[in-house]
């Protein structure tokens, strides 16, 4: 007896949107079967998860600040997904903008210029999209694989950090911690509503997601990008450019990474350090496929993964529970996520008899 997956003829539409719905319901239910294996009464532990964060107007506000950097590159990778092309350095592209951003900041730190910040960002975007750009010029020139090029990139960019932390950008009055100086007044992303750690950014994400979805539903740009990633003939025959479109959707992603970099690293560290907030890069891949590849959904995923994290911290103080647990969450939201698209878009079918390859 042999079991196969058959594509269906037309998946279910409906079934295709609640997908995250199922997705999430089963993740909180296997989740409650992990805490109670843990012995921590399992409608305690989901409550102290998912309800908890939310019980203070400040953890609303550190949830927002949370969800931010993982809307900013979900959005980025949300282009390249559409175009089939698997970006999957987010991490990398995100910390070369903390880099290009905190170096532009450090170098100015005397500077008191309102021009600094723009150019703090500017300089981290760029960052960004200089490091998405080696693996699309390694995919058009020489057909390497985006998926382990942009991979392998990420250890090298966090390395970098590392490096010039300790040595080129070491704070000269820091007693040799590895961490740069302190970031200017000046280059400081501002906060709102007297809170340290509220800060603007999070409406910057809220707006590239808006201004995405009108390039993504709107404009030429989108309708390229998804003939691009649908129908690839149809799209040569059509005289889209596929070297083009590589690019600029790398480019696209890489930008919005290294924004999110520039902001975390301006508006939380205010400086360069080796531990800046990572792992963003690759979650923002479950935030993009949580939110169906669509910026708008982006904003509702990446608020339940910030959660995720929020969550997390709250077991591991107040119930004494794993640090890796939000890592186990993540990665079962993930799972069933595709499970579930896997089983609306194919049937499974049994079959007796040896299986023949069909050319």
């Amino acid at each position: 007896m042999f079991m196969r997956l058959e594509a269906r003829s037309e998946p279910s539409q409906k079934l295709t949107y609640l997908s995250p719905v199922i997705a999430v319901a089963l993740t909180v239910i296997i989740v409650g079967f992990i805490f109670l294996a843990m012995g921590i009464d399992p409608l305690l532990g989901l409550k102290t998860y998912f309800i908890t964060p939310l019980a203070k107007l400040s953890s609303v506000y550190e949830l927002l600040v949370k969800a931010s950097p993982l809307v900013l590159i979900a959005v980025g990778l949300i282009f390249c997904f559409r175009a089939n092309i698997w970006n999957i350095g987010a991490e990398g592209q995100y910390t070369l903008g903390a880099i290009f951003g905190g170096w532009m900041a450090v170098t100015f730190h005397e500077s008191e210029s309102m021009l600094l910040l723009p150019a703090v960002i500017l300089a981290g975007v760029l960052g960004g999209m200089l490091w998405a750009a080696i693996p699309a010029l390694l995919k058009i020139y020489f057909r390497a694989n985006e998926i382990l090029t942009s991979l392998m990139l990420t250890p090298v960019a966090v390395l970098l950090l590392d490096y010039l932390v300790r040595g080129p950008l070491r704070d000269p009055g820091g007693y040799n911690m590895p961490e740069s100086r302190s970031f200017p007044d000046a280059a400081i992303l501002p906060t709102l509503f007297n809170s340290y750690s509220f800060h603007i950014g999070i409406f910057i994400s809220l707006i590239t997601a808006i201004l995405a979805t009108v390039l993504l539903y709107k404009a030429m740009l989108g309708y390229k990008v998804d003939v691009s990633g649908n129908a690839p003939r149809a799209a040569r025959f059509g005289g889209f450019s596929s070297i083009k479109m590589t690019l600029i959707v790398f480019l696209i992603s890489g930008a919005c990474a290294g924004l999110a970099g520039t902001i975390e690293v301006s508006a939380r560290t205010n400086q360069l350090i080796p531990t800046i907030p990572l792992g963003y890069g690759f979650t923002a891949i479950i935030v993009a496929f949580l939110g169906r590849r669509n910026p708008i959904g982006a904003v509702f995923a990446g608020l339940l993964l910030a959660l995720s994290y929020m969550g997390g911290e709250e077991v591991q103080v107040k119930l004494q529970g794993p640090s890796d647990l939000t890592g186990v969450l993540q990665g079962l939201l993930l799972f069933l996520l595709l499970g579930c698209d896997t089983l609306i878009n194919h049937k499974v079918s049994f079959s007796s008899g040896a299986v023949t390859n069909e050319s």
